[in-house]
């Protein structure tokens, strides 16, 4: 019996052009993400580095840009959050039948974007709906780290076997199912969440 679910953010409640980072990498002549890449990457996430570090590490790469260039290329794979999402979270809030909480991996950057897009009401409105509202760099640790997901369990004296974590990036449910906790590993594009009691 689900008692505790454990929401993504990214792809689940928000929609991402995570293809957008792609795109402007070869209009620059650099058609790869390299190990160097996805290391600076990460290492934003889980907040080891500052935002200046991260785009003077960027500039490095890609000389010819601006740090305005890369933050807004940077923020524009955020997207549209629906209100009808919004509205479904909070009638999952209201009816207290689960607790709730949100696991993204996100940066410095990202979450002031998704401020301004949301609004600040829309977006405190969201965040009141979970019992905790853990992003990766504030907490230190990012998917599919299994440290990750032990953090959330253990911080909340959660059982695995009752609680459901629902990611749309296969390798993040991957990770979690191995703790013993159950999955639902989204398609973006086929499912949305607010088809979530049908996967209770």
């Amino acid at each position: 019996m689900i008692k505790n679910i454990i929401f993504d953010f990214g792809g689940i409640f928000i929609d991402l052009d995570k293809e957008i980072i792609i795109r402007e990498m070869e209009k620059y002549g650099r058609p790869n993400l390299t190990p160097e890449l996805i290391e600076l990457s990460n290492a934003f996430e889980i907040g080891r580095i500052s935002p200046k570090t991260f785009i003077e590490g960027l500039q490095s790469y890609f000389p010819n840009t601006t740090a305005s260039e890369i933050i807004a290329i940077w923020n524009g794979m955020i997207l549209d959050f629906p209100d009808y999402r919004l509205e479904f979270i909070e009638n999952l809030a209201r009816e207290n039948e689960y607790r709730l909480f949100l696991l993204s991996n996100t940066n410095a950057l990202h979450i002031p974007q998704v401020i301004k897009i949301m609004g600040e009401s829309r977006f405190n409105r969201f965040k009141n709906c979970f019992e905790r509202f853990y992003l990766s760099h504030e907490i230190h640790l990012r998917k599919p780290n299994a440290d990750s997901y032990e953090f959330v369990l253990e911080k909340n004296k959660l059982d695995p076997s009752q609680t459901l974590f629902i990611d749309d990036t296969f390798i993040n449910t991957e990770s979690a199912s191995r703790l013993g906790v159950k999955t639902w590993n989204l398609i973006v594009g086929q499912e949305d969440i607010v088809q979530l009691k049908s996967k209770l």
